[in-house]
């Protein structure tokens, strides 16, 4: 039991450690997929919503600090049925995921590691066995580190969780796992190859023979029955090969112009998903940076999910001498983790972004 014990701990601490960092690394991030879990179309507690920042930021520390504690034994009753409390809540969340199919990512890891639903419930199972494991053996957990080693490791591990929090706030995440990053290609991010899998569908249909209901599944063909027809239902076997960029787009009121803009070689792109709620220390910063941009050669425009009658009120406010276009609110969050924030392009290429409270260090 003691040897059982030892491993589970040092599995359990280790995979809630590196889950997360992930998690620390992008908080913003983590709590954009919180307040997808607490919209209306899933847990239905809307009125957690506006708290889901603050909630990510407790959830990712606790989980980092929590996986120190049990590897250093700190506080093990404490440390051990926190992590007890932890699980059951996640794979009460991965569960509902997965049997009501309303969140496709559960964000466990992030954008490091995609995880289906499934596949994320059956990893919180496996880690709630290895936790009762630890329940079960508590007396086998002891500190490693004497009496005022073992408590200055555990408060160094909840300052410096803390604090890096706070930076990737501040600034963008210290490790960029999107497909967003810098480097990173966006014309070849959404192409889809020639020889790609494609989705695999199947399909139900229902027919009325001899006055009853009969299904009948096939791969798309329309089946041959001697019967009348009453409805098709439609289930993906398999999505087939997707794209890491999905609906990103550069739209005026008028037309389409992704293409255009992916064709610029000094393209700065200003991003705000949420026009009326953008910080006001970044939106003030927008004249002085964007004309500084274009001091230099830059095309700058704007992308927002904003109507235009915010486009036009910011723009107006603050003497804006750039455009903004339409694109989707998810879309322009997962590329830059700031409202507003800045990506720089070149032929579609990501070469640079910044927090918009980095725009005086941006060097064009």
């Amino acid at each position: 039991m003691k040897q059982l014990v030892a491993l589970c701990r040092l599995f359990v601490g280790v995979l809630f450690i590196i889950s997360g960092f992930i998690k620390l690394n992008d908080p913003l991030g983590f709590s954009y997929k919180l307040q997808e879990y607490f919209s209306s179309d899933v847990l239905n507690i809307p009125f957690l919503e506006p708290y889901a920042l603050g909630i990510s930021v407790l959830v990712v520390v606790l989980e980092v600090v929590l996986g120190v504690f049990l590897l250093i034994g700190y506080k093990p009753k404490f440390t051990v049925y926190s992590l007890l409390a932890m699980i059951v809540f996640f794979t009460f969340l991965t569960f509902y995921s997965a049997y009501f199919d309303k969140v496709k990512d559960c964000g466990c890891f992030g954008d490091a590691l995609k995880l289906t639903p499934w596949e994320s419930f059956t990893k919180d199972i496996i880690l709630l066995i290895l936790i009762l494991v630890l329940v079960l053996g508590l007396k086998h957990i002891r500190p490693i580190l004497g009496s005022l080693l073992n408590t200055s490791v555990a408060l160094l591990s909840f300052i410096l969780s803390l604090g890096f929090g706070y930076y990737v706030l501040m600034h963008l995440p210290a490790i960029d796992f999107r497909a967003y990053k810098i480097g990173a290609s966006i014309p070849e991010g959404m192409a889809i190859p020639d020889d790609a899998p494609k989705p695999v569908l199947e399909y139900t249909w229902t027919f009325k023979v001899n006055g009853e209901l009969e299904e009948f599944v096939t791969n798309g063909s329309y089946p041959t029955v001697d019967g009348e027809y009453v409805g098709v239902e439609t289930k993906t076997v398999d999505e087939g090969y997707i794209p890491p960029i999905q609906d990103f787009s550069i739209e005026s009121d008028e037309e389409d112009l992704t293409s255009y803009f992916l064709e610029k070689n000094k393209l700065l792109i200003i991003t705000m998903y949420s026009i009326p709620s953008g910080e006001a220390e970044g939106v003030v910063k927008l004249k002085e940076f964007t004309t500084r941009a274009m001091n230099q050669g830059y095309t700058v425009i704007g992308l927002t999910s904003s109507g235009s009658d915010d486009k036009l009120q910011l723009t107006d406010k603050f003497d804006l001498g750039f455009e903004f276009y339409l694109c989707d609110e998810k879309v322009i969050k997962t590329m830059v983790r700031a409202n507003p924030g800045v990506i720089i392009l070149n032929k579609g290429t990501v070469v640079n972004k910044a927090h918009w409270n980095d725009f005086e260090d941006l060097i064009l």
